[in-house]
C-alpha cells in the first residue's frame, strides 16, 4: 500500500499590524523618554601643535596668563595668574572664579567679554582634574538657568618635562 502526501499549499502569513502597533510603540516611549541636556563645555581652544613653539602672531594678544605648578604626587601646587598667587586651597577655583568675572567685568550679560584670551601654562606633571577645573573657572557660569560667558579663548603653551 502506498501512503500519498499530498502536497499542501499552506501560506504562513506574518501580521504586519502587530509589527507597525509596536514599532510606534517604541517611538512614542523613546520620544518621552528623552531628555535634553544643556551642551557641555563649548570651550573655543586652541591646542599647541606638537612641532616647536611658533612665535605669536602680531595680531594675537596675550593678556593672561594662568600657571598652574604641579606639587610631587601630581596635585596642584600653586595657581598663579598674571603673578598672582591663588595658592591651593579648597576655595582656589572659586576664588580664581571670581577674580576673572572682576577682570571680565561681566555685567553687560552674555556675550560681552568675547575678546578675552587666556592661555594655560600647566606643569607636565599635573592632574588633568585641575586643569579642567581651571577651565570650568574661566569659561563662565550659569545664573537663574542662563549661562553667561566669561572667557570663551583659551591657549595651552606646548608640555615640557621639568
Amino acid at each position: 500500500m502506498r501512503i500519498r502526501h499530498h502536497a499542501r499549499d499552506e501560506k504562513i502569513e506574518l501580521q504586519m499590524t502587530p509589527m507597525i502597533d509596536i514599532v510606534f510603540l517604541l517611538n512614542i516611549f523613546f520620544l518621552f523618554t528623552f531628555k535634553i541636556v544643556l551642551p557641555e563645555g563649548d570651550f573655543n581652544i586652541r591646542m599647541p601643535s606638537a612641532a616647536a613653539a611658533r612665535a605669536v602672531e602680531p595680531s594675537e594678544s596675550l593678556p593672561l596668563t594662568l600657571a598652574m605648578k604641579a606639587g610631587p604626587n601630581g596635585e596642584l601646587a600653586d595657581l598663579q595668574l598674571a603673578g598672582r598667587s591663588f595658592g591651593n586651597s579648597r576655595d582656589t577655583f572659586a576664588r580664581l572664579h571670581q577674580h576673572i568675572r572682576s577682570l571680565v567685568d561681566d555685567s553687560g550679560g552674555p556675550g560681552t567679554a568675547n575678546d578675552q584670551e587666556i592661555e594655560l601654562d600647566c606643569d607636565y606633571d599635573l592632574h588633568y582634574d585641575y586643569v579642567v577645573r581651571a577651565i570650568t573657572a574661566i569659561t563662565g557660569y550659569i545664573e537663574n538657568g542662563q549661562p553667561h560667558r566669561l572667557i570663551d579663548r583659551i591657549k595651552f603653551t606646548p608640555p615640557e618635562r621639568r
